[in-house]
């Protein structure tokens, strides 16, 4: 039996910890639009903080202030971004994206090999590759992850895996990957956390349990976690490229309040803020000790609306006996009653964008479907619910993570949809306990919670709409959508598959299970006494090679 990598402190301990880094107070971001001289210069792209040919030093713990708590670090059950950061350094993938979004190799020696019929994917993966634990990374670690993927009765992978039918070892370095019909978004899902490959031995040591000591090929491996405070990473000796791998240690010390993580990194108490506020991130911009760096998602926010979660993700839908899950006018009116571009203005600063559906303007996939907004229209949502028979203002209770910011966001939501005939009551929950409770459909009306983004719009929208999908928060059953994204993964055909998504738009905007609300703007403020720090669009936080600067 495989002994734990990971040291679990005390709940008292770690209570105490939490304590330390909660303290102050204080509104994350002001409720007035930003300068536009303030706008232009945070929302330049900027994925980067290079080494270039600057002078490093080795050794050394990069302290990285994290926004939310990670949930299970297990790549087939986890659904959080900031899971996603420590598997960046810790569980690499066989294929990854670069600054432009596109999918590279990582573990995979090459792009994929697609057969002409587009039902057989095959690549090799590299030789002299070891796990965190000493073993060998070959193909058939490969199948032994993606299988587990695809079985588990937890696994959030299933769906986006599509329709695989069986994944083989045709040599001890290559992969077959055989599909019942054509998968275009394929290798962009290996590009993220099904591509994750797990450690064999870890796996039939620790089954389930993985999360508890994950090993996987990565420049870092976890040795302790203290929930909700803290999670510690060491350079891993079997890295395949160690000798580019420059800190002893990477500590992510979970900072919720956003003001706070802003202080901790001016102070140098960290060298990495996530998630910075558009406020706070214009005074990084104008520290002259403090980079910044600013990608749009690809990802959006929205508001999930329980249908039919009545048993849970994975187990059969129960509508749920509510006016608004039974009826989409009241969901359309809730839609109308929020002015987006206000809400941008107001409570970002003019630096986030508004969002209308699961593509962002800027993909290759977007049409002028995809793009259009419900207008909005409080009279009109008042005559829906009138319509509807609810008596108003017609009450909704809508869960959201406790941090200032969202709460915020919330309570600006919840003033503008007064007009349109609705009395909204903020629930806020911690992060991981949000992510819990919409997967156990314990949400009650409505959750916010938002997605980081994929490359590929497939992976911001069948896991979470198509029917019985491993992270259909909603419940939502449309046979219609079912039938387009099938259509749309089943075609390389870019114009035809814009075509399909923007259609797909049209019906989930009618239907109403989620409504979209804004594209973020990833603002990360990074010390300048370190480099080679990244943020592309999918909203990872790369550090796995970056380095302390000789002074």
């Amino acid at each position: 039996m495989q002994k734990s990598a990971i040291k679990i402190l005390t709940a008292v301990a770690a209570a105490s910890m939490v304590l330390g880094f909660s303290a102050g107070c204080g509104s994350a971001v002001q409720n007035n639009a930003t300068n536009s001289d303030a706008q232009k210069s945070v929302s330049k792209e900027v994925t980067g903080i290079a080494i270039g040919n600057q002078k490093i030093k080795n050794g050394g713990t990069l302290t990285i202030g994290l926004s939310s708590d990670p949930d299970k670090l297990d790549p087939t059950l986890s659904s959080s971004l900031y899971s996603r950061y420590v598997f960046q350094n810790t569980c690499e993938k066989l294929y990854d994206i670069n600054s432009k979004d596109e999918t590279v190799p990582l573990l995979a020696s090459g792009k994929p090999k697609i057969s002409s019929d587009g039902l057989t994917y095959s690549f090799n993966v590299r030789k002299g590759v070891k796990f965190g634990d000493g073993t060998a990374f070959n193909a058939a670690a490969v199948v032994k992850t993606l299988e587990r993927d695809l079985t588990n009765k937890a696994s959030a992978r299933k769906t986006e895996l599509g329709p695989i039918t069986k994944v083989s070892a045709t040599g001890e370095y290559s992969v077959q990957i055989d599909l019942s019909k054509p998968y275009a978004p394929l290798t962009a899902v290996l590009a993220d956390r099904a591509g994750m490959i797990m450690s064999p031995k870890a796996l039939d040591s620790l089954g389930d349990n993985f999360a508890s000591a994950p090993v996987c090929v990565g420049a870092y491996k976890v040795v302790q976690r203290v929930p909700s405070t803290s999670i510690t990473l060491e350079k891993d000796p079997n890295y395949y490229d160690a000798k580019d791998v420059h800190f002893d240690k990477i500590e992510y010390k979970i900072i919720t309040d956003a003001s706070i993580r802003a202080q901790n990194l001016k102070s140098g108490d960290i060298q990495v803020a996530d998630s910075l506020t558009p406020q706070d991130a214009s005074s990084v911009k104008g520290n002259s000790a403090l980079s910044l760096m600013s990608v749009l998602s690809l990802g959006n926010q929205g508001i999930y609306i329980n249908l039919a979660n009545a048993k849970g993700v994975g187990q059969p839908t129960q509508q749920i006996d509510s006016p608004i899950a039974k009826n989409a006018k009241i969901r359309e009116a809730l839609d109308m009653s929020i002015n987006r571009t206000q809400l941008v203005n107001s409570v970002f600063g003019g630096m986030y964008e508004s969002a209308c559906s699961f593509i962002s303007p800027e993909s290759p996939y977007a049409s002028k479907a995809s793009n259009t907004c419900v207008k909005y229209d409080p009279a009109k949502a008042k005559k829906l619910l009138k319509e509807a028979g609810v008596t108003t203002p017609y009450k909704i209770k809508v869960q959201v993570t406790n941090t200032s910011l969202n709460e915020q966001l919330m309570q600006a939501i919840q003033s503008q949809v007064k007009a349109g005939g609705f009395d909204l009551e903020i629930d806020p929950v911690e992060y991981t306990t949000l992510l819990s409770n919409v997967d156990q459909g314990t949400y009650g009306d409505a959750a916010q919670l938002g997605w980081s983004g994929r490359i590929d719009p497939d992976g911001n929208v069948t896991s979470f709409f198509k029917t019985g999908a491993a992270m259909n928060y909603a419940g939502y059953s449309n046979k219609t959508v079912d039938s387009l994204l099938t259509e749309a993964a089943s075609t390389n055909d870019l114009a035809k598959r814009s075509k399909l998504y923007g259609e797909a738009s049209q019906q989930l905007r009618e239907d109403d299970p989620y409504i979209y609300l804004y594209r973020m703007r990833y603002l990360t403020g990074v010390s300048k006494k370190i480099a080679g720090v990244y943020v592309y669009g999918d909203g990872v936080l790369r550090v796995s090679h970056a380095a302390f600067l000789a002074k």
